[in-house]
């Protein structure tokens, strides 16, 4: 099997994983009071976008700045070679 072909399949096996992990989710919080929380962050560039509640957009907003650093780092690097 040649290496794009594999990337491609494994990447629609984790999209198809997730909309079975998101469904199943679904299907256990019917019928019972949930509480939701989470966070989520939009690299665009070295600038973060962070989004969310509680401890999950806190963690959010320490792997966005983590995440800048590294790419400010790499930028430097690359532009020195």
């Amino acid at each position: 099997m040649e290496k794009g072909t594999l990337l491609i399949a494994l990447g629609m096996g984790m999209i198809f994983l997730g909309f079975f992990l998101v469904f199943i989710g679904t299907l256990l919080s019917v019928g019972g009071e949930a509480e939701v929380e989470g966070g989520g962050v939009i690299m665009i560039g070295p600038i973060p976008i962070v989004f969310g509640t509680g401890r999950g957009a806190t963690l959010a907003m320490v792997l966005a700045v983590v995440l800048m650093v590294l790419w400010i780092i790499g930028a430097l690097i690359a532009r020195r070679g």
